[in-house]
């Protein structure tokens, strides 16, 4: 898979879901399907029994569905929504990852990002450091303008 950034028209940067953004957009969509799916049966099988962990699931399942449609479209202000929704991930899963290590009573019940990700092998945890790592990579170029004609 080639990083680099010839990929995209003279002038303007490569999209998100080009090169190896068609693997992540894939990873995105997989776990997209499975936590918003996870989530919503939990929540309507067993809502009563660990609510919050239910609707966090289902709260990641969203994000990353967000991410994937973000990541897939990838220029102007889908690559804004992008940055915004791998980010909320990342926190998301930091912050459950450590609540519930800290204090797992509060979670009755395994979350996608519980463990940081355990239950899905941590990639809720790595996934957003390489979506991350993607936009930055994939930016536009700075703008430099030519000097004025004498």
């Amino acid at each position: 898979m080639d990083l680099d950034r010839t990929d995209a028209p003279s002038g303007s940067a490569p999209r998100t879901s080009s090169g190896f953004g068609r693997l992540l957009v894939a990873v995105y969509g997989i776990l997209a399907l499975a936590a918003t799916v996870r989530g919503a049966y939990q929540l309507v099988a067993q809502g009563s029994e660990a609510p919050v962990a239910y609707s966090l699931s289902l709260l990641a399942g969203i994000v990353y569905v967000v991410a994937t449609v973000a990541l897939a479209k990838g220029t102007g202000r889908w690559r804004t929504i992008a940055w915004v929704t791998v980010s909320v991930e990342l926190v998301g899963v930091l912050t459950v990852g450590i609540l519930t290590i800290v204090d797992a009573g509060d979670f009755p019940d395994a979350t996608v990002w519980s463990g940081f990700g355990q239950g899905y092998g941590y990639v809720p945890l790595v996934l957003p450091l390489v979506g991350l790592f993607w936009l930055w990579r994939t930016r536009p170029a700075p703008h430099t303008s030519a000097p004025p004609a004498a």
